[in-house]
């Protein structure tokens, strides 16, 4: 089992930005991650930076720490210009970037550019362009490719990424179309659970729910002929019907980690506390359940 942190670019850089990634380094966490949005939920009127510049910042102030956005989407990214950007950040962090990626929600981000938000189909459709084509711009030297969404000509990825054969994908999804994606080109598959469950589920309705999910996984990747425990299986938390209390203590923490770890999860992610906010906790808890919480799932 593997403990993150997801860290929401709310903070300015230089009034607690670099402090926070600096001290999740320091705590031990195995990836920090963020989210790759113009703007999230609750935060819509509060600061909000952008991801990409704000991993390249943390790859600079980090040695360890692994990087990642949890997730992307094609909302309002395309892949040509997306791989360039990833090349870039997988070489200044000496390749510690993972890539979470995602089809999108029908949020903020839907609509920025100025465009109808997309059905589910429509979002399913496209994701289903972006991720094969973003896999090829990541490992062939030059891809030219005209789909039905998206365009590459002659679009160059030198030298490539540093992780090789190119930095690994870690891919959000719980319907079929999405998981046949995470079993042909992730390294990894995330989920936040059930999110009908959300507010008026209970825990034992979740497990069972991701259960559910895991075995629907497990068919997508026996239908391409993969071995489902190839893939890490990622838990972000906060979107299931414990999210009050998971991280309220370090037993909390620990009962709520063991039983998703009996699940086949391998990596959990938490929030990293965020005052008058969703994800306010309290910062001593939180750094205890950093260094300790490991240690009581071992045994």
């Amino acid at each position: 089992m593997r403990l993150s942190t997801v860290i929401l670019p709310v903070f300015r850089w230089h009034e607690g930005g670099r402090a926070a990634w600096q001290r999740a380094e320091e705590l031990g966490f195995h990836t920090g991650y963020t989210y790759d949005h113009l703007t999230w939920r609750s935060f819509r009127d509060r600061t909000w930076f952008g991801a990409l510049p704000t991993l390249t910042a943390a790859a600079g102030a980090t040695e360890r720490l692994r990087l990642g956005t949890l997730v992307t989407s094609p909302n309002f990214r395309h892949p040509v210009t997306l791989a360039k950007e990833l090349m870039s950040l997988d070489d200044i962090s000496g390749g510690r970037v993972t890539l979470g990626i995602g089809a999108g929600g029908n949020g903020f981000d839907a609509t920025a550019l100025g465009q109808e938000a997309w059905t589910p189909k429509e979002r399913a459709d496209r994701f289903a362009e972006f991720v094969p084509l973003l896999d090829r711009l990541l490992t062939e030297e030059s891809v030219t490719e005209r789909g039905t969404f998206y365009t590459a000509d002659e679009a160059r990825a030198i030298p490539g990424c540093v992780q090789r054969p190119r930095l690994p994908f870690a891919v959000a999804a719980t319907g079929p179309r999405g998981l046949k994606l995470a079993a042909r080109h992730g390294q990894a598959w995330v989920t936040t659970g059930d999110p009908k469950l959300f507010e008026t589920g209970t825990p034992e309705q979740s497990l069972a729910a991701l259960r559910g999910q895991i075995e629907k996984l497990g068919k997508a990747c026996a239908e391409t002929g993969r071995d489902v425990t190839e893939l890490d299986k990622i838990l972000l938390t906060g979107f299931t019907p414990e999210q009050n209390t998971v991280l309220r203590s370090l037993d909390a923490f620990v009962d709520f980690a063991g039983r998703h770890q009996e699940l086949g999860f391998t990596e959990i992610v938490v929030h990293w506390p965020i005052p008058d906010s969703d994800f306010a906790t309290d910062q001593a808890v939180f750094e205890r359940i950093a260094t300790e919480a490991l240690a009581q799932l071992g045994s």
